[in-house]
């Protein structure tokens, strides 16, 4: 079988190999196992290979196009000059496929919704890893992505892999999951005491759109209220240096950590460590991190975005956080004082989280190729 990926996470090529964000090609990896060959249309970077990135163990044949981006002005009118090309690569590309797949949301997931339409009879499926959600107020390009995989007359023989389930949805719509971890990797662990000081994690990049500021006053609000907490940061990004200057102004340096991008296994000792996870995130589609915070028994606090509620059974396997801190507080505190109701909800976090091994995520695909 020949397999086509379209995606918008960048790639990059060094050694002979080809890398791009660890999480996203652990997945292709799976994906890969089950296909003769692959080629990814794809833009390309000349970045050195980071910490996060991880190479493809199979083969790969990349087709390198220009990233689409309509930011600016100046982006908007480059894009629109390069988009003949692309339309071009992604038909010619998609023509000698046998099974055409697709990442979304994304412009050049956008761009392949629309050349899809001309391949109604070939075998295809897409991933829509954002936040599925009809209601979810999102921009134009995913409404459009939304609107055109879940039509069926203009997307045909296609099953469209959402997270969560939602009311409503066509025939071609099929609730999935994504995963971080093998049925071998479920090792014992350890009874955690819920005791002070109280262990957070941050897990992400450091972006607007994460509010790792609100993380950081979340325990520094603890703090002042006679709480001892702590919490380490996993990841980097855009906003790293007002988080560190925001740290050493208010004199935090003692309760927040830094520790950068780590591999997957540091961050997993730190899930094993930590006694809540905090996602205050704007937008997300099922948030790995809550998963795997699940995964080892940390207890996750995160914003009622996408499928989260669901996944946290409205409170009872964790926290939503109402983004007002004396509120979410003074909830965190009364759940605090309740020991056995803390283990109870990392208890059952846990045996919900476990369901979702990558050996199941595998057999799911398997019956997605055929």
């Amino acid at each position: 079988m020949k397999f086509l990926i379209i995606t918008h996470a960048t790639h990059t090529l060094a050694d002979g190999q080809v890398y791009s964000y660890a999480p996203y090609v652990r997945e292709m990896n799976i994906w890969s196992k089950h296909v003769d060959a692959i080629r990814v249309i794809t833009p390309v970077s000349n970045d050195p290979v980071t910490k996060i990135d991880l190479a493809y163990d199979k083969n790969v044949k990349v087709r390198k196009i220009p990233s689409l981006a309509f930011t600016t002005f100046g982006n908007s009118i480059k894009s629109l000059v390069n988009l003949p090309f692309i339309f071009w690569v992604l038909f010619t590309e998609m023509r000698r496929a046998d099974h055409i797949h697709l990442r979304c949301p994304g412009t050049i997931g956008l761009a392949g919704c629309i050349i899809q339409m001309l391949f109604p009879k070939k075998k295809k499926t897409a991933k829509y890893a954002g936040n599925w959600d009809p209601n979810a107020k999102q921009p134009l390009s995913y409404r459009m992505q939304k609107w055109i995989l879940s039509n069926t007359i203009l997307t045909k023989n296609m099953q469209v892999l959402v997270y969560g389930v939602w009311e409503g949805q066509t025939t071609n719509i099929k609730s999935f999951f994504t995963a971080s971890y093998w049925e071998h990797e479920k090792t014992e662990v350890q009874k955690r005491l819920f005791s002070a000081p109280f262990k957070f994690l941050f897990v992400g990049g450091q972006v607007e759109g994460k509010r790792p500021l609100y993380a950081i006053q979340l325990v520094e609000t603890l703090n002042k209220n006679g709480v001892p907490a702590l919490l380490d940061f996993y990841g980097d990004g855009l906003l790293h240096s007002n988080l560190k200057q925001y740290v050493s102004e208010q004199n935090l340096d003692e309760i927040i950590v830094f520790k950068g991008n780590q591999p997957a296994q540091e961050v997993k000792k730190g899930y094993h460590d930590a006694h809540f996870l905090i996602l205050a995130s704007k937008s997300e589609g099922w948030p790995k991190v809550v998963a795997e915070a699940m995964f080892w028994g940390a207890i996750p606090m995160s914003t009622a975005v996408s499928c989260v509620p669901w996944m946290i059974d409205f409170g009872k396997r964790g926290m939503l956080l109402s983004l007002d801190l004396d509120t979410d507080v003074a909830q965190l505190m009364d759940v605090i004082t309740k020991r056995d109701g803390l283990l109870d909800m990392s208890n059952d976090a846990l045996s919900w989280s476990r369901q979702y091994t990558l050996d199941r995520f595998e057999q799911e695909i398997t019956t997605l190729l055929l």
